[in-house]
């Protein structure tokens, strides 16, 4: 990567990082990496609403690649002293997305200077962290006729500049479970009159256990339980309705469904023996980012041709990642490149992103264009 273009692409990181924006209202921050491409390249900015993308013509006869960065902050405070720390209380990028943005930038710099034998799509995208931003860009696979996407992910914790690869499964799939009971009120002392649903909700939870039982399954699941809501502070009722939220995930997409089944199947056995009314909903669905086999040794060997050390992990990240909608419609694989082993976990409040490894990401990305 060109000197300049590193220090124009640090800088815009830096802007990012002193203006995050939540999930869905990335408005100043979609705005301001547009004007940098105007500003600073010659390539077709398509704006897409709440995200867009930017694309290198190199002939109509030419394959379609693609790239994609995700934009999106935290709901967190920003409570390390930086030079360009965020400007806005309660919203913070302590996930990367700054990072993974202006290296896509950065990727933009250097193809509109040195061009490129394959039709390059660079997507900017919103909403990664409530995992629904990808589903509304992943049409754009089909439309264009994309033959391939690449993106990858900061990890904190490993070597600075290493790529860490999987074929297959690279995240869980996930999908945030809400089960609403609802029984009858009664007289806090004469509970007897009505249909408290705190039973069945303690039941459910204790057979979490059971129903993620591993030897039922081939590879990882889990229930989470992320929150209970029952009853009121009215100390002369008892419990009529509840909630139970959960959080399920598999690297799997079908023992996924085969752990939500089992949910249900077991809520429905519990509310007929409570004598409870039912009824489910879904957040945040995700499937597992499997990654590509083909893409992937795609990526092993731009790391080699660079001289940078690989990492073959064995485990999928428990994690969820909504670069699988993108998968589920094309080709390509996910990497993840190390932030350095000082660095804090993503998602906590010491996390920043790494400055040193913007050059070696857009050179691992130029390098897939000729793999």
């Amino acid at each position: 990567m060109e000197k300049e273009h590193e220090e124009l692409v640090v800088r815009l990181r830096h802007e990012l990082h002193r203006h995050p924006e939540l999930s869905g209202k990335e408005t100043w921050t979609k705005g301001h990496l547009i004007d940098f491409l105007r500003q600073h390249t010659s390539l077709e900015i398509l704006d897409k609403g709440r995200w867009f993308y930017v694309l290198y013509r190199a002939g109509a006869n030419k394959r379609n690649i693609a790239f994609r960065a995700d934009f999106d902050a935290l709901p967190m405070d920003e409570t390390i002293d930086l030079p360009y720390g965020s400007q806005y209380p309660g919203v913070a990028h302590k996930c990367g997305h700054d990072g993974h943005s202006a290296c896509l930038a950065g990727l933009a710099l250097e193809i509109n200077k040195h061009g490129a034998d394959q039709n390059v799509y660079m997507v900017f995208q919103h909403a990664e962290e409530t995992v629904e931003g990808a589903l509304e860009c992943a049409p754009l696979m089909d439309e264009a006729g994309i033959a391939e996407i690449f993106a990858y992910h900061n990890v904190p914790g490993l070597p600075e500049n290493l790529i860490t690869i999987i074929d297959g499964t690279a995240c869980c799939g996930s999908t945030g479970m809400i089960i609403h009971f609802k029984g009858i009120p009664a007289h806090a002392s004469q509970p007897e009159d009505g249909r408290n649903p705190c039973f069945a909700i303690a039941e459910l939870i204790r057979h979490i256990p059971e129903l993620t039982d591993p030897t039922r399954y081939k590879g990882l699941v889990l229930c989470t339980v992320i929150g209970i809501d029952a009853g009121k502070e009215a100390f002369g009722m008892a419990a009529s309705e509840g909630r139970l939220m959960l959080t399920i995930r598999s690297q799997c997409d079908q023992e996924l469904e085969e752990l939500q089944q089992k949910i249900e199947d077991k809520t429905r056995e519990l509310a007929a023996q409570y004598g409870l009314e039912y009824d489910f909903s879904f957040r945040d669905r995700v499937p597992a980012t499997v990654n590509h086999k083909e893409s992937a040794d795609k990526i092993r060997r731009a790391a080699k041709r660079l001289g940078l050390a690989l990492l073959e992990v064995d485990t999928p990240i428990r994690g969820s990642e909504d670069f699988a909608w993108f998968l589920k419609r094309t080709r390509g694989a996910m990497c993840g490149v190390g932030l350095g082993e000082d660095r804090a976990p993503i998602h906590t409040v010491h996390f920043d992103f790494n400055d040193a490894i913007i050059p070696v990401v857009v050179d691992l990305f130029k390098a897939l264009l000729d793999a």
